[in-house]
């Protein structure tokens, strides 16, 4: 027994000397930029031996155990502690430290921790940008960011988004300020989402520090850029696919056609233009026909590096991106280069260069309008073929003047629209004093605008507009837009003691943008050209309007303004921030140029008190709250004085001579609009840091509100280019609640997942219209009706303003017993009699609702097992109101399906009316045309797969992750149309479908490759 103990102690003490024998490799990296880390200490845990990482992020440990701990440390980073289990290589990836809230979020003019913010600013990470795959960045905010509505103009390929920040505060333009590495970017288009490190939200009077062009809320982008002391990296980016359209309008086929057009026919006492509906079969899907798969491709290389005292980063990219409605003739072509450049010249001396270099190539077809595509595609009627036997297109004859051929209106349309961009910035810092950093920059944009379209000889049918009979005609236009923005400020940080830190921004800042519009010049040929040879210089009887009105075409604003702020916090829990800024804006006239805008805004950390700081639920808590007034300065140039921008006709000699006569109306007294934003809010941490939440409430009030009042008619006809002054005559006001909680965790060593809801309430409403009439109307129904839309006292901006409904008229007894309505007959829409004068007219319309949703949330949903990962985001907007507008009233011309359930006799139904070709009320707008446009929608899945580190090391590669998603998965919505989230943005007389393009179903297959 005694040998058998002496032999297992030896055993014991040979396994402590070959434990002891290992050496330990590894490499670390920054899990946000998937770089090595030079410099990690790497220390055994309850020893003093270590090392740290090379250039390279690479380590080797001798004398290792099993069992020994390794602990990897770095500044602003979470410290890891890994148990040796054998000697294989480890690869150890650091997480930034954010649960300290030091995350530095840029801010006006600088940058601030998230912990020391008072004001409610949003961040969205390169992370969720890269999951969401975006052609376009507004769409990686789309539920994203509470508060923040993102509205698509269209789904055709290049379209433009609408971003609203907290509501719509004006009539104007309701923009926000974007700022792209401090350069001002005013379209989102020219920007590669994949050259993007983050985008931050200021939404409250904090941005006001940026003055008159932040009164729409500011949208902060930083691109990315190498590290210090980083070899040359390669980040490739590719991703490609195929979209779809995610609906279609259900419409009558050839035979449900011929029978309720024979109906209609009948009821209006016609003949019936098809006695035999049996022959008709399904007849042309015109849908079917026109959408189609489409495919887009994108590809992204970035080259990063740095060394000692530079960095730099390097991108390419280019996209392609056919339409799911034309295919190649509504393609989107981007090319984007950049160039960034960070060097410290000398010691606390450093000097930034950025240079981006966009072109663009927009192919479109007529959409979103009567007349569009998508319109013609609806409205035809099925019993046409798409050609002829002889292979000429048909001819949509009967159908009135705007129905025509979609498939030949898509061949025979060429427009297309080159845009060249260059964007830069040089700036440079110099720390001096210890306390003090002064800093300038030098930002500039300029861009080339070329517009070309070209309309062929082409007959589609008698009477139709868009028939051009005549010779081939060619419309070119170039415009030019350039600004330089110079910011020259200091900074001043320092801290007195332990306790008091005080900070100090003053500068100045001088904007001015300048232009030339040439104008659109229309040229004819003399014999039959195509789109690819068709040059202006060789047409005959060219014309320009803008040249021969002898206007220059150009334009030139200014701004220039001084700013201040001050910060002080105590003991890090106790904020206190305020802003000054004096705007001057050559918009308006010598007495009002210069305005002063104050806001201020404070903070307290509660979980820095003693009564919360041993607390097990609550890791942080912050308190803020803000107010400030900001100016507002975008209306048209020239608006407080005269131009001679109208037309007029004078009598010399007994002879009629046309000139010149003064276009808008001057006013010397216009002023700013003002801005008054208030905001409290609180910021959460719970749990050991895995729940995070934010709650706002916030009020806008826009003062004097810039609107042009309509002018009597007792001073006569108005002559072309005449229009009304500009003037302050109205107040609106945005007031909601944002709230969004995320839960993060790390339920195994394997597996973590993450899961964030946002939701944000709103409420807009006009307070005063002081333009004489009381409301502004605008937007557009059908054909030849009044504007459906109002900006009106006590109601939403562009709510719904026509007849009310009160179901279908039954039997002959019920229109007499009606308030009398011209052309009633029994199945027609019965209107209510609003104010009770026994009559049916313009003065009973009424709020029928309106496009701004009562609220909107986001949902979005990560995880992560082993090599694997998946991610979905969903958004959904309640209590917004749609428009049907895209049904055109013509006896002959297709109808939806609906149409089927239409009244038929008495007891029939009570919801949709009678069909004939006699004259009736029930194309009036009404809310029978008011559709509740709510909806939720999937709008990523992704599913990634990144190759193991062991694997792909050896071949030089540092990640090789592939992935499938899609995008608009699906839609739940009660609408009838193509896609209630598709909008014009206009202020009033959004919400109105004219056929909307619908955003694609997109499949894409990618992968992303570092080495």
């Amino acid at each position: 027994m005694k040998y058998f103990v002496l032999f297992l102690t030896l055993l014991c003490c040979m396994s402590g000397l070959w434990s002891q024998d290992l050496t330990i490799s590894g490499n670390v990296k920054d899990a946000s930029f998937d770089q090595p880390l030079p410099g990690v200490n790497v220390i055994v845990k309850n020893e003093t031996r270590g090392t740290t990482t090379d250039f390279d992020g690479n380590f080797i440990m001798d004398n290792m155990s099993v069992g020994d701990i390794l602990v990897f440390s770095y500044l602003g980073f979470i410290t890891q502690e890994i148990t040796i289990q054998n000697s294989n290589p480890l690869s150890v990836v650091m997480q930034d430290d954010v649960s300290a809230l030091d995350e530095v979020i840029v801010v006006g003019y600088g940058t601030q921790t998230k912990k020391e913010i008072t004001g409610a600013v949003a961040v969205v990470g390169a992370e969720s940008i890269e999951e969401l795959n975006p052609t376009r960045i507004e769409q990686a905010l789309q539920g994203q960011v509470a508060g923040v509505q993102v509205t698509a103009e269209s789904g055709s390929p290049g379209s433009a988004s609408n971003i609203r920040i907290r509501g719509i505060s004006t009539n104007g333009d309701n923009r926000p300020l974007i700022l792209v590495d401090g350069n001002v970017i005013e379209d989102l288009s020219v920007i590669n989402p994949s050259d993007i490190e983050s985008i931050n939200i200021l939404k409250d009077a904090t941005a006001g520090i940026y003055g008159v062009r932040a009164a729409n809320g500011v949208i902060l982008i930083t691109t990315k850029t190498g590290k210090r002391n980083t070899e040359l990296k390669f980040n490739y980016d590719a991703w490609g696919g195929f979209q779809q359209t995610s609906r279609q309008i259900p419409v009558l086929n050839a035979t449900e056609y011929g029978i309720i057009v024979n109906e209609a026919f009948a009821a209006g006492g016609g003949s019936l233009p098809y006695p035999d509906v049996s022959s008709l079969g399904r007849g042309t899907d015109w849908q079917d026909e026109v959408f189609q798969t489409a495919p887009i491709i994108n590809q992204n290389i970035t080259v990063t590096g740095g060394g000692e005292k530079t960095t730099f980063s390097v991108a390419s990219s280019y996209l392609t991106q056919d339409g799911i409605v034309g295919g190649p003739k509504a393609n989107f072509r981007r090319y984007t280069n950049r160039v960034n450049l960070n060097s410290e010249i000398f010691e606390d001396f450093n000097v930034v260069a950025n240079l981006l270099y966009t072109g663009t190539n927009r192919k479109t077809l007529p959409e979103n309008s009567l007349g569009s595509v998508l319109f013609n595609a609806l409205n035809n009627a099925p019993t046409f073929a798409v050609k002829e036997r002889n292979g000429e297109y048909t001819l949509a004859e009967g159908l009135g003047n705007e129905v025509i051929n979609p498939l030949a209106q898509v061949e025979n349309n060429f427009n297309q629209t080159d845009v060249n961009k260059i964007s830069g910035k040089l700036g440079a810092s110099y720390v001096f004093l210890n306390d003090f950093t002064a800093e300038t920059s030098f930002q500039f944009n300029y861009a080339e605008v070329k517009g070309k379209i070209f309309i062929p000889t082409v007959f589609y049918g008698s009477g139709k507009v868009f028939n051009n009979t005549g010779r081939p005609t060619l419309l070119v236009n170039k415009d030019i837009f350039r600004d330089y923005t110079f910011d020259a400020f200091i900074n001043y940080d320092k801290t007195l003691g332990e306790d008091h830190n005080i900070k100090g921004t003053l500068g100045t800042s001088i904007f001015e943008t300048s232009g030339v519009f040439s104008g659109t010049t229309q040229g004819f040929f003399e014999s039959d050209v195509d789109f690819a040879n068709a040059e202006i210089e060789d047409t005959v009887d060219r014309r320009n309007g803008l040249q021969d009105s002898g206007l220059s075409g150009k334009f030139r604003d200014r701004l220039l303004s001084y700013f201040l702020r001050a910060q002080y916090n105590y003991k890090g829990k106790y904020l206190i921030s305020a802003i000054i800024r004096r705007d001057g804006s050559s918009k308006f006239g010598p007495n009002n140029k210069f305005g002063y805008f104050p806001s201020g805004s404070v903070g307290w950390v509660a979980s820095d008190e003693a009564f919360l700081e041993d607390s097990k639920v609550f890791d942080f808590m912050k308190f803020r709250g803000s107010y400030g007034i900001v100016g507002n300065d975008r209306i048209p140039s020239n608006a407080f004085r005269s131009v001679l921008s109208g037309e007029a006709a004078y009598v010399f000699s007994n002879q009629l001579v046309f000139g010149k006569a003064i276009g808008v109306l001057s006013n010397p007294e216009i002023q700013w609009e003002e801005q008054k934003t208030l905001d409290v809010g609180v910021d959460m941490r719970l749990l050991g840091n895995r729940v995070d939440i934010t709650a706002d409430y916030f009020n806008k009030r826009t003062d004097g509100l810039l609107l042009q009042p309509p002018v009597s008619g007792i001073l006569g006809a108005a002559a072309p280019g005449s229009q009304p002054p500009v003037v302050n005559a109205g107040i609106v006001e945005n007031s909601g609640f944002e709230f969004a909680i995320g839960y993060s965790n790390d339920s195994s060593n394997d597996f973590t997942f993450g899961i964030n809801y946002n939701v944000t309430f709103l409420n807009n409403n006009v307070v005063s219209v002081n333009n004489g009439v009381g409301f502004i109307a605008a937007g557009s129904f059908g054909v030849g009706q009044d504007p459906p839309s109002r900006m009106e006292a006590g109601k939403p901006i562009g709510y719904f303003y026509g007849l009310q409904t009160d179901g279908i008229f039954q039997n002959q007894a019920e229109v007499d017993a009606h308030a009398t309505q011209q052309d009633a007959a029994p199945g027609d829409l019965r209107f209510v009699d609003i104010n009770g004068d026994g009559e049916i007219d313009s003065d009973d319309r009424t709020d029928l609702g309106n496009p701004i949703p009562n609220a909107t949330m986001g949902l979005n949903f990560s995880s992560k097992y082993k090599d694997f990962d998946f991610t979905a985001y969903a958004f959904a907007s309640i209590g917004n109101d749609i428009v049907r507008n895209y049904e055109r009233n013509q006896p002959l011309v297709n109808k939806s399906v609906y149409t089927l359930n239409r009244w038929t006799g008495e007891g029939s139904t009570n919801s949709f009316p009678r069909v004939t070709t006699g004259a009736t009320q029930n194309t009036l707008f009404s809310d029978f045309y008011v559709e509740d446009g709510s909806f939720v929608r999937l709008q990523n899945v992704q599913l990634g797969y990144t190759l193991p580190a062991d694997v792909i090391e050896k071949v030089g590669i540092d990640k090789l992750r592939f992935y499938i998603s899609v995008n608009n998965l699906f839609t739940l919505t009660k609408y009838k149309g193509y896609d209630p989230s598709a909008s014009s943005g206009d202020p009033i007389g959004a919400g109105i479908d004219q056929g909307f393009y619908p955003v694609p179903r997109t499949f894409l297959l990618g992968l992303n490759l570092k080495f």
